[in-house]
């Protein structure tokens, strides 16, 4: 870190919420209340078109990830809540970024979740383009905990669809009887971190409840506990569930306790930090630092903190073309380069 500098590249933000960088070194920002911003050459400028959003709570505009074949397609992919009949859901649309990047041009949604809520809390809604071209979109319990564990919504799952919306072939419940096909995993609290590390493999880092914050490798069909098991306790210091394992329920990679509020995660696959390489790095909205974790087969462990007055709230991590690290602050407003 001695050798580190990190410097302010995009100030000003009003609750930004995701970033991603366009082939051309543009960066995307999302901000919460519901606007798209295109940083290009220094200038920050509003994109017109973006989806109608319910700012209330945590919900809002959400994520944004530029998808793989943007020199093509220029193709965006955006989450947020949208208005339902019994309140808000998490969607997750696709659009075309105008040539001169002024606009949102034929915004569609591709997934909108069922049912909706009218609670404020846990939409998830990281964004995950799979190496096949699939996406993944995490989403959150929404305050309803025992509906995690209930198959027949889309409470507290990662869902995988194909890029035109439609269902994979290959998801584990298709044709299942009571249980929705877009469904790749469930038993979640509120996913707000997720990445892929260079096997291909789709990670995630979930808020739990009081010192039960997680990082999970998702497998498959798999059911990570939530609320039956956890390794937190309810905000009354109240006990949850049944303890911390059950037959046919996945252990966390690692967990936080005390918890950090994790949102935003990377698994750095660059070369400007040789030393970094597969590790992942997760964003705390509670403690204010970036987490640096090494990965040992299906484990990881927490093994250094980058922590000064850039990381106030850190909410989105990506990587760059040239291997820096670039990071929301929610606190400061700002998005920062970590660079050598």
């Amino acid at each position: 870190m001695a050798q580190t500098t990190i410097s302010p590249m995009i100030t000003g933000l009003d609750e930004p919420w995701g970033i991603d960088h366009l082939p051309d070194g543009s960066v995307i920002i999302t901000e919460k209340d519901g606007r798209v911003l295109l940083w290009a050459d220094g200038t920050t400028a509003e994109v017109d078109g973006a989806p109608d959003v319910v700012d209330r709570g945590q919900g809002g505009l959400l994520d944004v990830t530029v998808a793989r074949d943007f020199a093509t397609s220029r193709t965006v992919f955006l989450s947020y809540s949208k208005a339902q009949r019994s309140g808000a859901g998490t969607a997750l649309a696709a659009a075309t970024l105008s040539e001169d990047g002024s606009r949102l041009e034929g915004l569609q949604d591709l997934f909108v979740m069922a049912p909706g809520s009218s609670g404020g809390r846990h939409f998830g809604s990281r964004i995950v383009e799979a190496p096949d071209g699939t996406l993944f979109l995490t989403i959150g319990d929404r305050g309803d905990r025992p509906a995690a564990q209930d198959r027949g919504n889309h409470v507290g799952t990662i869902v995988r669809i194909n890029r035109d919306g439609s269902v994979p072939a290959d998801n584990p419940f298709v044709g299942t009887e009571g249980i929705l096909p877009e469904i790749w995993s469930y038993g979640h609290r509120n996913p707000q971190g997720a990445g892929l590390d260079g096997q291909g493999r789709l990670w995630t880092a979930e808020h739990g409840a009081r010192g039960g914050d997680e990082v999970n490798l998702i497998r498959k069909g798999a059911n990570y506990g939530w609320p039956v098991i956890s390794y937190g306790r309810h905000y009354t210091g109240g006990r949850i569930g049944e303890g911390t394992a059950k037959a046919g329920m996945e252990q966390p990679a690692s967990y936080w306790d005390p918890s950090i509020a994790p949102s935003g995660l990377l698994i750095y696959q660059g070369d400007m930090f040789p030393d970094w390489r597969g590790d992942m790095f997760v964003g705390s909205l509670k403690d204010n630092y970036i987490s640096r974790l090494e990965i040992s087969g299906e484990t990881t462990r927490e093994v250094a903190k980058v922590e000064n007055d850039a990381t106030e709230r850190v909410r989105d991590i990506i990587e760059a073309e040239d291997g820096s690290i670039w990071f929301i602050s929610v606190g400061n407003g700002t998005v920062y380069r970590m660079a050598r």
